[in-house]
């Protein structure tokens, strides 16, 4: 119950400055890649269950002659690169934790696809909010293995205190200011979660 009362005065106590950021991001990404300024794609949240999730758009709407999307990195734009790697692209987030589908701190939420995949202990990640920021986030975020990221979002869900979440949320500031493990090498953020070779 705390945790929720932080995340909203946090919110709300921010909002002055982060709306005229919001409205000239907005401007931007409209001018630079057309209609349509979110993106939004169904994710499992607290215990699997689905939610909404809204993101600012990082990619242009490009298609082949068969109408198909052209692959990510053709459609990620540098401005696409420098949204994500500030990670303002995660500031619509924010109506999401307001709604009660995240928190500030939290695994982030991942594809709706991979609920299946995961093994009993990883699945424990949604026994918990998902979240803006997290444990993996601050310790690699997508330059590390997923068995590293689920190890770290299972450490989360066990030791997890208020205190932990205001070091998190600290150490998000510097990874975001040092553009620190944006993505996998030879991806534009992660690869495809296959499931366990076990």
């Amino acid at each position: 119950m705390f945790k929720r009362v932080f995340d909203i005065l946090s919110i709300l106590v921010s909002l002055p400055l982060l709306l005229p950021v919001f409205i000239i991001l907005a401007i931007l990404i409209r001018c630079k890649l057309g209609a349509g300024i979110f993106f939004r794609q169904t994710r499992p949240g607290l215990m699997g269950e689905a939610f909404l999730m809204v993101k600012f758009r990082t990619m242009t709407n490009e298609r082949n002659v068969d109408g198909s999307l052209l692959p990510d990195e053709i459609r990620l734009t540098s401005f696409g690169k420098f949204l994500r790697s500030t990670s303002l692209d995660e500031l619509p987030e924010l109506w999401n934790v307001l709604k009660g589908d995240m928190s500030l701190v939290g695994p982030r939420p991942l594809l709706m696809e991979y609920l299946p995949l995961y093994s009993p202990e990883q699945v424990r990640r949604h026994e918990v909010r998902p979240g803006i920021t997290g444990w993996a986030q601050v310790n690699g975020r997508n330059a590390i293995s997923w068995d590293e990221k689920f190890a770290l979002d299972i450490w989360y869900v066990e030791k997890h205190t208020f205190w932990l979440d205001i070091k998190i949320i600290l150490l998000t500031f510097k990874k975001v200011f040092f553009r620190e493990g944006i993505s996998a090498d030879g991806h534009v953020t992660m690869p495809f979660f296959i499931g366990n070779k076990k």
